[in-house]
């Protein structure tokens, strides 16, 4: 069973999110709040919210707390005008679900509902697993926070891609607001 303290941190999160994002996506970059300790809040790689062990089963409060998340240099927090609880946040925090391409623009959707154009403000890059040797795809959401590309839409992208030459040979890429973005070797 939750301690107080903890019960009384969730809920007051919860409020000051609910109170913030009414007007729209809250200001988390210009608040500076005490650190107020940790929060049994996990993010999955698969992009599932834990709480407590337990899945967060209301998508409602899911989007809300990710309206409310910042990264600083010591990891992953909930963020209020009043308070700061660490969460843990095992790869990124969002799953990019689906890609559309309109025109020149690749417009991303999040398991979060945050709809991302990528371009120079909102990269695509592409990791190697070092256990698998895998493509990690992500995108840049705002403010350093990023969503790993879901593997059907990284499929999609490397469909969409085309071949360039580079410093590094010839490689695939996909271009989106005038930016190009390597997806893998050609």
């Amino acid at each position: 069973m939750p301690s107080d303290t903890a019960r009384t941190g969730l809920d007051g999160v919860v409020q000051a999110a609910k109170a913030a994002g009414e007007r729209g996506l809250p200001p988390v970059h210009l608040w500076n709040p005490p650190h107020c300790g940790d929060i049994d809040i996990r993010i999955a790689r698969d992009g599932v919210w834990f709480h407590e062990g337990t899945p967060i089963g209301r998508e409602a409060l899911v989007r809300l707390f990710s309206t409310i998340l910042r990264r600083d240099p010591d990891g992953f927090h909930l963020v209020t005008p009043v308070e700061k609880m660490k969460i843990t946040v095992e790869d990124a925090p969002f799953v990019a679900v689906r890609v559309d391409r309109d025109g020149e623009v690749l417009r991303f959707l999040t398991n979060v509902g945050d709809t991302v154009e990528a371009g120079p403000d909102h990269a695509i890059r592409v990791e190697e697993d070092p256990a698998t040797g895998e493509p990690r795809p992500y995108v840049h959401v705002r403010r350093g926070l990023e969503a790993l590309i879901a593997r059907p839409v990284f499929y999609e992208l490397v469909e969409m891609a085309t071949e360039r030459d580079t410093e590094g040979g010839p490689r695939f890429g996909v271009a989106s607001n005038g930016a190009w973005f390597q997806v893998g070797p050609a």
